[in-house]
């Protein structure tokens, strides 16, 4: 079980968003290996860019194990609504899809969520 006193330390922080932009990168791969995959053909589920994200996804799994030794779930997992604007933001920059702007606009707005929720990390 987490300290009562545990919070968000820088290192916490940088953790979660390492965790968070692996994630992202995951579902990058998971999109591009869709295009290399049929459930037609059970072996295409061997492709290498299936395997790697599969990796990538068990890594960061690992990473998000240690956050939650360090800190309650409850100040933790607020950050991840943040995958709600990364994974649009890895995928106009790293697969070129138009991205809406209400996708944006909904991103910032759950940025200032996540911003809101992780200033009141301090025990009572």
């Amino acid at each position: 079980m987490p300290r009562s006193d545990a919070t968000l330390t820088p290192t916490v922080i940088v953790m979660i968003l390492v965790t968070l932009a692996m994630l992202a990168c995951g579902q990058v791969l998971f999109k591009q290996a869709s295009t290399q995959v049929s459930f037609a053909r059970p072996a295409s589920f061997l492709s290498a860019t299936l395997i790697i994200a599969l990796f990538v996804y068990g890594a960061a799994t690992l990473l998000w194990l240690a956050v939650l030794s360090r800190v309650p779930l409850s100040l933790a997992f607020p950050f991840y609504g943040l995958s709600f604007l990364l994974v649009p933001a890895f995928a106009w920059w790293l697969l070129h899809e138009p991205i809406r702007p209400q996708t944006w606009v909904g991103g910032g707005v759950i940025l200032l969520g996540v911003v809101i929720a992780s200033l009141g990390d301090r025990p009572q």
